[in-house]
């Protein structure tokens, strides 16, 4: 449906960037419709960037796994969390100086890349600290940064996730991980990753895209980073936040576009159309009443109630603890 090297998404952004975990695969599985979208994109010219929190590996490792689901891109269009938080790093110690990480083989790697050297121990004075994911990670690690931290180590963390999907379900994510060593220490990280701004910046210089597009499951990263970027944000219902979440967000946390799959990316995109008491949306239709937020026309659990509900919620005067929303609606 599109042209070469001329491809737009709804006929007007230039570049997709999306989320991996979540988004493209759980785990070791690829999504629903995820693989098959991604290169449809791709065989039209269209320009496509992952922009992940997820440090632990290196990209190279993560191009592989996509060339596993059958997405061939470059290791470089991998915009990862731990690049940015050794960019920050680097500003806040000096050259060279030790670094413990608390992370995987992706954040090491950046470290020494960057040309600091990595310690392992507390003992060894290191200047800087980052925390970034990985399942490998123990108690021990945790004590050692939190020792580093007391006596002085500048601390970044590349993500305050809180939980990660995987193939078994949901887990803990970086976030429970930094948050006990915040515990211990009594003080906050500055963090690299969404839904922090610079990620984002990284990831459009890199494509030089004028009007860019930002697709993930996650409303307190991918969506509030992307709409404090000014960049227009997607929330694919393929990962970890519910319809119950996007249904009471914030203002600042409001997704400009809720697809249920990639795949909608393709077409044509439905949005709600405001009607007498409320908003119709691909055969749905909810309205106000009084404090009641109600279908009364369609299926409550099909994509078009969920945008038109989220219209009917975003559009009124009455925050979301003042109505009564329809339980169909996200149960």
């Amino acid at each position: 449906m599109f042209g070469k090297k001329s491809a737009t998404i709804w006929g007007k952004f230039d570049t997709l960037l999306c989320d991996l975990d979540g988004v493209i695969y759980e785990g070791t599985d690829a999504i629903v419709d995820a693989v098959e979208s991604i290169n449809a994109f791709m065989s039209s010219g269209l320009p496509v960037g992952y922009v992940t929190n997820n440090s632990s590996r290196k990209p190279e490792t993560v191009a592989a796994q996509l060339a596993s689901f059958g997405i061939q891109t470059d290791s470089e269009n991998i915009i990862g969390s731990a690049k940015t938080g050794v960019d920050i790093l680097a500003t806040l110690i000096p050259a060279g100086a030790k670094v413990l990480v608390v992370g995987g083989e992706g954040l090491r790697s950046r470290v020494v890349e960057a040309g600091f050297e990595l310690v392992k121990s507390s003992d060894d004075k290191p200047a800087g600290v980052i925390q970034g994911f990985d399942p490998s990670i123990a108690w021990t690690d945790l004590a050692e940064a939190a020792y580093s931290i007391t006596n002085g180590a500048k601390w970044v963390a590349t993500n305050q996730d809180w939980t990660i999907p995987r193939e078994k379900g949901i887990a803990p994510g970086n976030g429970t991980l930094v948050s006990a060593v915040h515990t211990a220490v009594g003080q906050l990280p500055i963090v690299a990753g969404k839904p922090e701004v610079a990620i984002y910046k990284t990831a459009t210089d890199h494509f030089g895209s004028k009007q860019p597009i930002f697709v993930g499951d996650r409303i307190d990263t991918d969506i509030r980073g992307a709409n404090r970027a000014g960049i227009p944000s997607v929330l694919v219902m393929t990962g970890i936040s519910t319809r119950k979440e996007v249904l009471g967000v914030k203002k600042e946390d409001q997704p400009n576009f809720i697809i249920g799959t990639l795949a909608e990316l393709l077409a044509e995109y439905d949005e709600p159309k405001k009607t007498k008491r409320g908003y119709s949306c691909k055969g749905a239709e909810v309205e106000l009443l009084g404090n009641k937020v109600l279908v009364t026309q369609g299926d409550p659990k099909s994509m078009g109630a969920l945008r038109a509900a989220c219209a009917v919620i975003y559009n009124s005067d009455t925050p979301i603890y003042g109505l009564d929303v329809e339980p169909a609606l996200y149960e």
